[in-house]
């Protein structure tokens, strides 16, 4: 028998109705992230992002290798438009010109984690993602 009280709320009953986290959400926030990598060149996000950073860009080098309609067309699908570097280049753009060029001849390991401690606020773990040199 679920327990009565009040909803949503801590205490007695629990959190039991309150709205999660969702998959659209969590893939839209690996979209934000890496287009930034791609325009950045690193970010810092927590631990838990990281693995699903990793394999997201992995297969977004690898389209860029291939570098045809499809491929491009593919990564267009993921990389959010309208965020650009300093220069004004896309993160499409810069995908395809910069990144598949430099990465050709590497056959995976397009990434590298450092640690970098706990947030201050809630105490997570926050890793910086970079580009391997």
């Amino acid at each position: 028998m679920a327990a009565q009280g009040r909803k949503n709320v801590h205490g007695k009953a629990g959190v039991r109705f309150k709205a999660p986290y969702t998959a659209s959400k969590n893939k839209s926030m690996l979209r934000n992230v890496v287009s930034e990598l791609i325009v950045n060149g690193s970010v810092k996000v927590t631990s838990g992002v990281t693995p699903e950073l990793i394999s997201l860009s992995a297969k977004l080098v690898g389209w860029a290798k291939e570098n045809t309609v499809a491929s491009r067309r593919e990564a267009a699908a993921i990389l959010r438009k309208g965020i650009v570097d300093a220069n004004g280049v896309e993160a499409l753009d810069k995908l395809f010109k910069e990144i598949g060029p430099k990465f050709a001849k590497r056959n995976g390991g397009y990434t590298t984690v450092y640690k970098l401690g706990a947030r201050k606020g809630d105490n997570a773990e926050v890793e910086l993602v970079k580009w391997v040199d």
